[in-house]
């Protein structure tokens, strides 16, 4: 299965006018919905804002990919909007997102197709690449260009597979809803490893369930811990070891930094306690949006 498989070309808008946030989202619900590709516009639009409230979609760099999981939603599809003057997502790094790909997914979805979805997601944080999308002059070439990053991507992991050493980094990743930054969260970790020329076991906490969750063994043999989460993550298996505890999108933008942090050492052991079930970083979340709303 290719990712264009899950796009529409009718779910395609380029060069878009400046709208906000909330309508740029309502468009791109509304292209599933005329596409026969959801049910229920209303149920997925909310839940599409209730992922935004939860955390930003927009990544930086002019990139944003909101989402869902709603049983509205046929199969997994793609939408998406370009806009070259860029749209306030309030991305990270407080730039305007002007590639803006909505993913939708039923709550059944396979795991497989979920994977494909934070497979692409990942591509789409190459800056050419996105760049590149967002200057097609058609959407036959917007397409067209997904499928040759694909294609080459899979040629190059073909040749220069993931190194396979001894695992001295375990890791689990998570997002409140799990249908792409839990996976772009994993793939980043991945690459960064193997640039690293380490091996790594990254537990993915999806939409469909938890994806080659970790072993007793692997986590009494990993030197040290990494999770990258935004919810909630058994951690009282992790008691004991070295850990460095971040949110999702962190592992998502800059993946080889937590790496590095790892491989020095100089990160704490982690103590379980009565609420080791969530993260660090979740905690602090949670009081920032008490606070500010």
């Amino acid at each position: 299965m290719k990712i264009s498989d899950f796009i529409d070309k009718s779910c395609i808008k380029l060069n878009a006018p400046q709208i906000d946030k909330t309508d740029t989202i309502a468009a791109l619900v509304e292209f599933l919905q005329e596409s026969g590709h959801i049910t229920d516009f209303d149920s997925v639009f909310y839940d599409v804002l209730k992922r935004e409230s939860e955390g930003s979609t927009g990544l930086g760099d002019g990139l944003a990919t909101p989402h869902a999981q709603n049983d509205s939603v046929k199969k997994p599809c793609i939408s998406a909007i370009t806009c070259p003057q860029g749209i306030d997502f309030k991305a990270i790094d407080g730039k305007p997102s002007r590639l803006i790909m909505l993913f939708a997914a039923p709550k059944n979805a396979p795991q497989e197709e979920l994977m494909q979805f934070g497979k692409f997601a990942i591509l789409l944080m190459k800056p050419e690449f996105k760049e590149a999308l967002i200057k097609a002059k058609s959407v036959d070439e917007f397409v067209a260009l997904i499928d040759a990053e694909e294609e080459a991507r899979s040629k190059a992991e073909a040749i220069n597979p993931q190194a396979t050493g001894f695992e001295k980094i375990v890791a689990v990743t998570a997002c409140p809803t799990g249908i792409s930054s839990s996976y772009m969260a994993t793939e980043a970790l991945e690459k960064a490893a193997a640039r690293k020329g380490l091996s790594i076991h990254v537990e993915t906490h999806g939409a469909g369930g938890i994806f080659k969750e970790l072993s007793d063994e692997e986590i009494q043999s990993a030197d040290a811990v990494i999770v990258a989460a935004s919810g909630k993550v058994a951690m009282h298996r992790f008691d004991g070891k070295k850990l460095l505890s971040t949110g999702v999108g962190t592992a998502i933008r800059n993946p080889d930094n937590l790496v590095d942090r790892v491989l020095s050492g100089n990160i704490r052991i982690y103590h379980a306690t009565g609420e080791d079930d969530e993260t660090p970083a979740s905690r602090i979340w949670k009081k920032i949006t008490h606070l500010f709303g």
